[in-house]
């Protein structure tokens, strides 16, 4: 596993993956992480969204993709429900057993849950384009990790669900924005509060997915998309990628200030490298 470079502190060891059940593979400016829990059905924990904060705050400064898959022919199933027994899972603290004997507070858990967002926010930087390569169920948490990535490219065989209204909770690691931000609110009602399950055409129909290829194509498919971002210059796809995050929230008249401003940010870079190229 490569080193972090960054200042944000020691990149999760080896020991401290596995017992998150992930795989962390780095190479060059690509970094592949999988859920590795294939005898749970890919099924997360807290521990799995606090290493991928830390992965995120550790990546190798050259990293510009990052791909995010499930062992085996499963995204990933979602959270853990054995989260919400009072003695929790493998040793983690217990997502309820607070509230039941009125040990935590409410700004207790809000924290705790700030801190599980942490594993879903880092992959908008607008550094790294991260891509969702989902094969099977992404189901509540699996759905919101892939709705929380760039790009989606699904399985003809992926289903995804927003089970977590089914179960009296909520989505909240970050996936609420995205899905309406894609599909709209009165679809993304629908979707939430019938708990169904999306196939991978109507996915790509609904502008969830940006491709969907037979599952035995996957992962050709997904190294032919990373070559593509690749051969684009990196500031130039930084910039532009920012660009695209604000610009549902911007007025036609600050988009095209914001345009102005990162193009000559741009111009001014390029024609320093000419000059620095010609000496």
């Amino acid at each position: 596993m490569a080193q972090a470079t960054n200042g944000s502190g020691p990149a999760p060891t080896e020991e401290e993956l596995s017992r998150a059940r992930l795989r962390l593979v780095v190479r060059g400016p690509v970094a592949h992480v999988t859920i590795s829990r294939p005898d749970r059905r890919n099924a997360m924990t807290g521990r799995t969204w606090t290493t991928l904060a830390r992965i995120g705050q550790t990546l190798p400064e050259d990293v510009r993709i990052v791909v995010i898959d499930g062992d085996g022919d499963i995204f990933s199933a979602g959270i853990d429900l054995g989260m919400f027994s009072p003695e929790g899972v493998d040793g983690e603290r217990s997502m309820v057993a607070g509230l039941a004997d009125g040990t935590a507070s409410d700004a207790e858990v809000r924290d705790y849950i700030a801190g599980l967002q942490e594993g879903f926010l880092w992959l908008r930087r607008p550094d790294l384009v991260t891509v969702a390569a989902v094969r099977g169920h992404a189901i509540g948490a699996g759905f919101q990790l892939a709705l929380s990535c760039d790009l989606r490219i699904l399985a003809d065989d992926a289903q995804l669900c927003m089970k977590e209204p089914a179960l009296g909770l909520v989505p909240d690691l970050t996936g609420t924005k995205p899905l309406v931000d894609i599909v709209g609110v009165n679809r993304a009602i629908e979707i939430c509060l019938t708990a169904r399950r999306v196939g991978a055409q109507e996915a790509r129909d609904l502008g969830l997915a940006e491709l969907v290829v037979p599952a035995d194509e996957l992962s050709a498919a997904v190294d032919d998309v990373v070559a593509a971002l690749l051969a684009t210059d990196r500031a130039a796809a930084t910039a532009t990628k920012a660009l695209l995050q604000q610009a549902a929230g911007n007025t036609l008249q600050r988009q095209a200030e914001a345009e102005r401003a990162a193009q000559a940010a741009r111009l001014a870079a390029l024609a320093r490298a000419s000059v620095d190229g010609s000496r």
